[in-house]
């Protein structure tokens, strides 16, 4: 009889085991694969023919190629373009283009990504195979993920940037997002000495924006002789997990890091379930709702969907009906908080621990445990019930104080952070500006922090007007019924506070009709706020590249522009106290008033400079596509840098063309190479504007073409003034052969 138990007992240790494996082991549905050689496959991802082993979506359906030993797992729908002297490549689809490295139920994809890469000799390029290759995943689950993966280029004197967006159907549509750092050597023995960013390799960010379905990248080299060719011949980039790479200057020798990684790179996706929220799908009918039994319905990373997750006390897949099982946890010690006297009882999802009778208490550990139960005298019943009355009176009396209390702490709390800000930012060193400048200073309106807040309905998102790399811009209606343009910076830099104070105080005694007026700012936040008034029409940016039907940029408006751009820029350099250079002129820091009149802006970047001195010595910042590259190599600030800048802008209106346009050819990515091979091959007519060329008489194009040729030479002396500019310009728009510039 005993014998029988035991083998009875045995046979139920099995089968709970095997029960149990099985649980732990069901990622795929029944009769479907979950293996692809040492990968696992769980579903809704699947292989093979069969529909049912796989979610319907595009992009679950995963590729097992068996004649690699051991077979190798890929995923279909990712689009590859590589740009190879010119010639582009595409790759469609294929079982050969994208290989899966490991799949998460987490909503993590780990794939291998392409490397690009370009050789350089003494004198010309030598092989640029990959200078420039896009990967798209639009119509598929999956996207980058932002916060695992790092953008990398490796070489001397080398330039990278990329071009990322959100989800679209059709190459570069919907918002983009262009990131990109420059890597420089000083010879090739400083250049061993040490591994600092940006001395033989840099690394970037990919923007902090979810949904990234494309991503595009091109690599090429700064300095055009070649100097560093001897012993650094080859540029790479690579868009990485930003765990995989760690730098070696052994990486800059020969065509050696290529070859050892195989010209691939290992690539976090993040990848989601429908392009729907949480709160919609769940509403929808039951069959398309992925989820299975005891799982919920969680925000994936990327926002663009869903992940499924099984409940507190389940595991398994969650995307199978049955996937999420129950855990015992009373089967194991280790998985329970029950005290050794007690009883565990397992439930579903959870856990039970049940006291020995004549205790009380939860039965757990870390909680209140068993503890005995004493009779009670019969005389203290009454004298309990009347101490539990007294207990909860003042017990609501002490919430009431504390509440109270609570509030007035927290009042204080807040005055005293606006006095802490106000007096950081430079409030003191205002009050004393305005006292000294007298009748002048009574422009400066110093804003509360709560006038701010009511008027912008508490930064309300439906209120943002723009969002750049300094800050973001709300639309608000002061007390008086003023509408302004409100700027919340995202960083300050205390060293510069008194700069900061000094050209706010400049920037507010600006009159010019061609410069948007700041009104004020607040200084109780901890980043000062400013008030600007607030333009209607829009940026010149989105007014050149797409169009709107209310204001038609005709030559004779976009020559109007262009002079009363030059003419504000050149008040800022002449006109004002202290010259004041602007260091980010670009056709979207320029705004349209609902007269089409031009409104130079966001002074975020701009600096002042003393009168008797020529140039500043700065931190380099603008923007790829208007940057200076005399600034940018020598970090000198000259009002000539604004000039470089504005002839962006003129070469924009003259072409109708953005800065930085990856539809052009790989040589002319670049709106001024693009433009200047132009001027050189007598072609100009052939890239200008259809509207440009239409309204326009050849002689005054001819003539606005060489003011934005000689605005855009390499050699800032070779640059005229803005007064210069402005004058041609002017006089252009009045009669033929008036001319300033040399």
């Amino acid at each position: 009889m005993a014998l029988q138990v035991v083998l009875l007992l045995l046979l139920c240790l099995t089968t709970a085991t095997t029960s149990s494996s099985s649980v732990m082991s069901e990622l795929a549905k029944p009769g479907c694969p979950d293996k692809c050689g040492n990968i696992t496959v769980p579903y809704p991802f699947g292989m093979g023919d069969d529909p049912r082993c796989y979610r319907e979506e595009f992009g679950f359906q995963l590729i097992c190629n068996h004649t690699f030993t051991p077979p190798k797992l890929f995923a279909p729908g990712i689009s590859i373009r590589e740009d190879r002297k010119g010639e582009e490549i595409d790759y469609w689809s294929t079982d050969k283009v994208v290989e899966v490295e490991e799949v998460s139920l987490q909503g993590q994809l780990r794939v291998y990504s392409f490397m690009g890469y370009s050789c350089y000799n003494n004198s010309s390029i030598v092989s640029p195979n990959t200078t420039s290759f896009l990967m798209n995943m639009s119509d598929t689950p999956y996207t980058y993920s932002d916060t695992h993966n790092i953008f990398t280029a490796i070489g001397c004197d080398a330039r990278a940037y990329i071009v990322s967006g959100i989800a679209s159907t059709v190459w570069y549509r919907g918002r983009r997002f262009q990131h990109g750092c420059f890597s420089f050597c000083e010879g090739k023995n400083k250049t061993l000495e040490g591994t600092n960013p940006g001395m033989g390799y840099c690394q970037t960010t990919i923007p902090n924006t979810r949904g990234l379905k494309y991503f595009s990248c091109t690599l090429e080299a700064v300095n055009k002789n070649f100097s560093s060719s001897d012993f650094n011949p080859c540029l790479f980039s690579f868009m990485a997990d930003k765990e995989w790479y760690n730098f070696s200057v052994a990486d800059l020798f020969g065509f050696d890091f290529y070859t050892k990684n195989r010209g691939r790179v290992p690539t976090v996706m993040d990848w989601s379930i429908e392009n729907e929220s949480c709160e919609n799908v769940t509403m929808r009918n039951a069959t398309t709702y992925a989820c299975g039994n005891n799982s919920g319905c969680h925000k994936s990373p990327n926002e663009l969907g869903y992940l499924c997750k099984c409940l507190d006390g389940y595991q398994g897949n969650p995307y199978l009906q049955h996937g999420c099982q129950d855990i015992n946890e009373c089967s194991d010690p280790t998985l329970n908080d029950c005290l050794p006297s007690t009883i565990c009882t397992n439930t579903a999802g959870s856990y039970n621990c049940s006291c020995p009778s004549g205790t009380e208490g939860d039965g757990r550990r870390n909680g209140s445990g068993c503890i005995p139960i004493p009779p009670p005298p019969p005389s203290q019943t009454k004298f309990r019930v009347i101490q539990v009355c007294i207990g909860i009176g003042l017990g609501m009396v002490l919430l009431l104080a504390s509440y109270w209390l609570y509030h007035v702490l927290k009042k204080r709390q807040i005055k005293k952070r606006k006095g802490i800000f106000y007096k950081r930012n430079g409030g003191m060193l205002l009050e004393r500006q305005i006292s000294s400048k007298e009748g002048n200073v009574e422009k400066i309106k110093v804003f509360t922090v709560d006038e701010l807040a009511k008027a912008t309905d508490q930064y309300n998102e439906n209120r943002i007007l723009g969002q750049g790399g300094q800050g973001t811009v709300y639309k608000g209606m002061l007390s008086d019924g003023r509408i302004v343009a409100i700027k919340k910076s995202k960083i300050v830099d205390e060293s510069q506070l008194e700069q900061f104070i000094n050209e706010v105080v400049i920037l507010s005694q600006i009159n010019h009709k061609n410069v948007v007026k700041l009104l004020g700012c607040c200084l109780e936040t901890e980043v000062p706020l400013l008030v600007y008034e607030f333009i209607s029409g829009g940026t010149l940016f989105y007014n050149i590249h797409y169009q709107s039907e209310d204001f038609l940029l005709t030559w004779d408006n976009r020559l109007r522009i262009a002079t009363e751009v030059a003419g504000a820029i050149a008040y800022l350099h002449l006109a004002t106290s202290i010259p004041i250079y602007h260091r980010d002129i670009k056709s979207s820091n320029i705004l349209l008033d609902d007269k089409g009149r031009a409104k130079v802006s966001d002074f975020g970047t701009s600096r002042s400079i003393a009168i008797d001195k020529t140039h500043l010595t700065t931190m380099v910042q603008g923007t790829f596509g208007y940057l200076d590259p005399e600034y940018f190599q020598s970090s000198q600030l000259t009002e000539k840098s604004d000039v470089y800048s504005f002839g962006v802008v003129l070469v924009e209106l003259l072409t109708g063309e953005e800065p930085i346009s990856f539809t052009r050819p790989l040589e002319g990515r670049s709106i001024v190479t693009y433009f200047i091979s132009a001027i050189m091959g007598n072609r100009l007519f052939e890239i200008l504007d259809a509207q440009v060329l239409k309204d326009g008489r050849k002689h005054e194009l001819q003539k606005v073409a060489n003011i934005a040729k000689i605005c855009l030479s390499l050699n800032g002396k070779e640059r005229p003034t803005m007064k210069e500019v402005a004058l041609e310009l002017e006089g252009l728009r009045r009669s033929e052969g008036y001319s300033h510039v040399e």
